[in-house]
């Protein structure tokens, strides 16, 4: 099957006043169709630029970025992806239902079709009784829900998204890692999701994709083999516990049993 997205030897170099900013280099990743991978590594390192590369927002400088094998841009222009970023980013003289509906008008999606699939999306994401309101109606959870059922709008194969729950507080945050599980499993979509927190990404992932400081490039790649099922008590499980160790020596590059001899 081809892959969801398929990085070769992508660097990216940004031009400033002060000479060339390395962002990232040699990045080599795929990401099977249907697998959710996250990114992680310290601030600065590259993590975001990846995924905008990934969606043709920005153009790499090397390497060759292929999704479900196409250029970026090809894949961009036939909506093979949806987007969400931290911020929810919604229209706000626009219901939840019309905020969800954009992407759809934009394409010209006859208005019976438009207003079927807006539906499912609002059930999808747990939002039926909020269709009329509006974002300053919703808490920041709400909207984040409203900003992934749009980005899920187009049925999407590979959803990318970008520290989506990094502003919300804890609990509503544990509430929507449990629902993109589901909303990802539900859909059969490719997920790639950058994120700081190292239990998030254990939490959601099939694998964890640890990135070091700039110039950025991949240290490691973690498998969790958590299984399908990500619930609540997948949380207390000492298996989650040991990946989340692993990830940390991965990350810190120091190994508890390497740090002990020292």
């Amino acid at each position: 099957m081809t892959a969801a997205v398929k990085a070769s030897g992508v660097g990216k170099v940004f031009p400033t006043g002060k000479g060339d900013v390395t962002a990232l280099t040699d990045v080599d990743l795929e990401v099977a169709a249907g697998e959710f991978v996250s990114l992680i590594g310290p601030s600065g390192c590259g993590k975001s630029t990846l995924l905008r590369l990934i969606a043709d927002l920005d153009p790499a400088t090397t390497g060759t970025l292929e999704i479900f094998g196409k250029p970026a841009r090809t894949a961009r222009i036939d909506q093979d992806y949806g987007i969400a970023f931290q911020q929810a980013g919604l229209l706000p003289w626009r219901s939840v239902a019309a905020n969800i509906a954009l992407p759809l008008e934009l394409h010209r999606m006859p208005k019976p079709e438009r207003e079927a699939r807006v539906a499912e999306l609002i059930q999808l994401v747990g939002l039926t009784d909020f269709a009329g309101r509006y974002p300053d109606q919703l808490s920041g959870g709400m909207q984040q829900r409203v900003a992934i059922a749009r980005a899920l709008a187009s049925r999407p194969k590979l959803l990318l998204m970008d520290e989506p729950f990094g502003a919300l507080d804890e609990m509503t945050r544990e509430y929507l890692q449990g629902e993109l599980t589901r909303i990802a499993v539900e859909t059969g979509a490719a997920v790639v999701f950058v994120t700081h927190s190292i239990p998030e990404a254990v939490f959601l992932s099939d694998r964890v994709v640890v990135m070091s400081p700039r110039p950025g490039r991949i240290t490691d790649i973690l498998t969790t083999g958590l299984g399908a099922v990500r619930d609540e008590t997948l949380r207390e499980s000492p298996a989650y516990f040991e990946r989340v160790t692993a990830v940390r020596e991965a990350l810190h590059g120091t190994p508890v049993e390497r740090a002990n001899e020292r």
